[in-house]
C-alpha cells in the first residue's frame, strides 16, 4: 500500500500497484471478500493484466506497461437498486472528463459505458456490484484505457484506438490516473447528493450517436433508428420506424452512422 498526494478526499489515497494480475477487478473483489475493512476509494493498478474482462464476459486485451488497467472500490449503499445505472453514468462521465484534459474533442460514451474517440474504442468500463438485500454493499469499478499502445491485433485494429495514436506522443499514465481520481470523486459526490438529473443530462450530452439516425443490428437484422434516451434501469431507448423500443445490454449492436 502506498500513501499518495493526489488532490482528492478519498479516491486514490490508498493506491496499490501490482506488476501483474489476472484481473484488477478480481484482485480487488478478493480483497473485499476478506474480513478486514477496506477504505472506500482504494485503487488497484496493474502494469500487466493478462485476463482482463469486459462487459458480459468479453475479453479485454492490453499490452503490458503501455495502458491503464485499474479498479476502484466504492461503497454506494446510498443508491437505490432501481437507480443503479446512475453509477454507470457517473463513472463514464468521470473517465470522459478526465480524458478531455488530454484530448480536446472527439470523445464520447458509447452506451452503456465504453470510452470512444470518434468511431473507435479507446477504453472500457466494467462495474461489478455486490448486493446485500436491497442495498449495494460495494462496487468494483474496472477501467481499461488504451494509452501508449501503438498497434492492436488484426481483428480489432479497425475498431480500437489509443491516446498515442490520437496525440502522436506518449502520455504519462499517472497523469491520466490522477485526473480519473479527481473526476471520479466529483461525479461520485454528485451521485451521493442525489442529483440524478445532472448525471442524466451530462450523460446524454456525451452519448455516442445520441439523436443521430444510424444503423443498428438485432440478431443479424439491420434497422435504422435514433437514440432518444436511456431509462433509469439502463435500457437504451431507440426511436425506430416501428415506434419507440428499449433494449438491454447486448440486445442491440451498433453498426455505423448513415
Amino acid at each position: 500500500m502506498q500513501n499518495n498526494t493526489f488532490s482528492t478526499l478519498f479516491v486514490g489515497q490508498n493506491l496499490i500497484k501490482l506488476k501483474e494480475v489476472d484481473s484488477t477487478n478480481n484482485f480487488l473483489k478478493e480483497m473485499v471478500s476478506k474480513s478486514e475493512p477496506l477504505a472506500e476509494g482504494t485503487v488497484i493498478m496493474a502494469d500487466n493484466q493478462f485476463a482482463g474482462r469486459g462487459q458480459q464476459q468479453s475479453i479485454w486485451q492490453t499490452q503490458a506497461g503501455k495502458n491503464i488497467s485499474t479498479s476502484i472500490y466504492l461503497k454506494p449503499s446510498f443508491l437505490p437498486l432501481d437507480k443503479q445505472f446512475y453509477l454507470n453514468m457517473a463513472v463514464s462521465l468521470a473517465v470522459n472528463e478526465a480524458l478531455s484534459h488530454f484530448i480536446p474533442d472527439g470523445l464520447s460514451i458509447k452506451w452503456p459505458n465504453d470510452v470512444y474517440y470518434r468511431d473507435k474504442k479507446l477504453g472500457g468500463i466494467l462495474i461489478e456490484n455486490t448486493l446485500t438485500g436491497s442495498v449495494i454493499k460495494s462496487a468494483v469499478i474496472g477501467i481499461g484505457l488504451n494509452v501508449n499502445q501503438k498497434e492492436f491485433s488484426e481483428n480489432i485494429t479497425q475498431r480500437a484506438t489509443s491516446v498515442i495514436q490520437i496525440l502522436q506522443k506518449e502520455t504519462f499514465l499517472m497523469d491520466i490516473m490522477e485526473k480519473i481520481f479527481i473526476f471520479m470523486e466529483k461525479y461520485y459526490l454528485i451521485l451521493r447528493a442525489g442529483k440524478y438529473s445532472i448525471l442524466q443530462n451530462d450523460y446524454l450530452g456525451k452519448l455516442y450517436n445520441f439523436g443521430v439516425r444510424a444503423l443498428y443490428q438485432i440478431n443479424g437484422a439491420i434497422f435504422e433508428g435514433s437514440i432518444i434516451g436511456v431509462e433509469e434501469n439502463g435500457r437504451l431507448r431507440v426511436e425506430t420506424e416501428q415506434g419507440l423500443k428499449s433494449f438491454n445490454f447486448k440486445e442491440i449492436e451498433f453498426t455505423h452512422t448513415k
